[in-house]
């Protein structure tokens, strides 16, 4: 469904863009993010680390988008009733959300090659068992672990690119094709995961077999991590972890019913332990979240951006998949090509928006992609009973240029809105809001597309709520500016 482009405060052919300046109550960033300099950004090292990354990124969002073909398949072999097929979605999606930040913070102090490469292999392990289990649960909780698998990956992936790439004309490329290759991963996705269901009756496990193999492959990274580490901040990693895994859990249950007991006490315990974590937060010297962060206007546009970015596309794209094929009659490998129209126009987008550093920040950058998918999900308004396919085109190309360019702008905003050393702890910041949002998008798209016994009709709504979210989030993001910077750095 990580949820891109730069924050350019010159033009990157002149000037580096300055870091985010701290707010008068943020203390001042810490000493550089690593143990060594920083190699330069031309370097083969850098550039390694790049091709690394970038692709270790793309196989973790291969894994993440094979239910949105598969479900049909995977749920009639699982015997998975409607009510519970928002598990097969959310389950990674809710291991990413309770881990992403936990990630990025271990990352930061133990090394964020050490946290990138145990998360290849974990992704690699989870991925084949997910291709073994034999019922609903046990596939859930293989996707849960593979959740947790991809957020070492994506939050240190971005941390070990800061260290590869000083701040500057360099690091907004390499952040930009970072994010064009998560656009590329989910391209490549629905292909694979299609082309092998399409091998047998359990083809579907073949999918998740191929990409588990994919992600062991060796990689060879230079270690770098935070140069002040302190205690790792092991109370907050527990309160958060539990509480964004209940909240994930009650936006899931909630399309069954939002009145119902277990519903209503998960509710309940993620407010409370939320709460904890604050409390816990303010008392440790080294927390895993610095909460002065959130009197960071570029910090919260950033957060805002993704978690929007979640909540309505990738919410909607998700499940779009499966009630095409129930709605046009689409094959599994008819809405994957769709979804590789849509995905491969992110892609390109997200490798050319790079070229508007300097010109436009990439708060503007948000918007314009939010105010694209709106643009978009109106246009594909009554395309589920119009009975062919290339009604969608149109808003499939608009919706992949948008996604491009939060794709783009993302990444560079997570890691620049907060302290240098801190790098890993803002790229699971951005992501965690990301995959929270796209859990709860997957559960709001299903519950409303299901709410009508006309799935048409279910489709069109579910693509006004999606237009909705998305104006809201790019008003959001306008609004967050930064007052100490000027126009252009804002």
């Amino acid at each position: 469904m990580s949820t891109r482009l730069a924050r350019a405060s010159t033009d990157p052919t002149t000037t580096a863009p300055s870091p985010a300046a701290p707010s008068p109550a943020t203390p001042a960033p810490d000493a550089p993010a690593q143990d060594a300099p920083a190699p330069p950004s031309g370097t083969p090292h850098a550039r390694a680390t790049l091709a690394v990354t970038s692709a270790a990124t793309a196989v973790t969002l291969m894994t993440y988008t094979a239910p949105m073909i598969t479900l049909p398949d995977t749920a009639a072999a699982l015997h998975t009733p409607l009510s519970a097929q928002a598990w097969l979605l959310n389950g990674t999606p809710l291991g990413l959300a309770a881990v992403l930040l936990v990630a990025g913070s271990l990352a930061d102090h133990y090394g964020r090659r050490r946290i990138f490469l145990s998360g290849t292999v974990a992704l690699g392990i989870t991925t084949a068992l997910s291709a073994l289990a034999g019922s609903t649960w046990l596939f859930t909780l293989a996707r849960l672990a593979q959740g947790a698998a991809s957020a070492a990956i994506l939050a240190s992936s971005l941390g070990l690119l800061v260290h590869a790439f000083p701040a500057g004309a360099g690091r907004i490329r390499a952040t930009g094709i970072w994010g064009a290759f998560v656009s590329g991963g989910i391209a490549a996705g629905p292909p694979v995961a299609g082309a092998l269901t399409g091998a047998g009756p359990d083809g579907w496990r073949w999918a998740y077999a191929a990409l588990g193999a994919a992600a062991l492959a060796p990689r060879a990274l230079t270690e770098s991590r935070a140069a002040q580490r302190g205690r790792p901040d092991l109370a907050g990693a527990a309160t958060l972890g539990l509480a964004l895994t209940a909240l994930v859990a009650a936006l899931t249950l909630g399309r069954d019913g939002w009145l119902r007991a277990p519903v209503a006490a998960l509710l309940v315990a993620a407010a409370v332990l939320l709460a904890a974590f604050v409390a816990v937060e303010h008392r440790v010297r080294t927390p895993m979240l610095d909460l002065a962060l959130l009197r960071r206007p570029l910090f919260l546009a950033s957060t805002t951006g993704a978690l929007f970015t979640g909540f309505s596309v990738i919410g909607l794209f998700s499940y779009l998949p499966t009630l095409l094929q129930h709605t046009l009659g689409l094959s599994v490998m008819g809405t994957a090509w769709l979804l590789v129209i849509w995905s491969g126009t992110s892609f390109v987008a997200a490798l050319q928006a790079r070229r508007l550093a300097g010109r436009v920040s990439a708060r503007h950058q948000l918007a314009v992609g939010f105010a694209l998918h709106a643009v978009a999900a109106v246009t594909m308004l009554g395309a589920a009973s119009s009975g062919s396919w290339t009604r969608l085109l149109p808003g499939l190309l608009v919706s992949g240029a948008g996604s491009g360019l939060l794709n783009a702008a993302l990444p560079l905003l997570s890691v620049e809105s907060v302290p240098a050393d801190r790098a890993a702890m803002g790229s699971g910041a951005n992501n965690t809001a990301r995959y929270v949002g796209s859990a709860a998008g997957v559960a709001l798209m299903i519950a409303v597309s299901t709410s009508t016994d006309d799935l048409a009709h279910g489709a069109n709504l579910a693509m006004t709520v999606s237009a909705c979210l998305a104006v809201l989030a790019g008003v959001t993001v306008l609004l967050l500016r930064d007052r100490n910077r000027s126009p252009r750095q804002a």
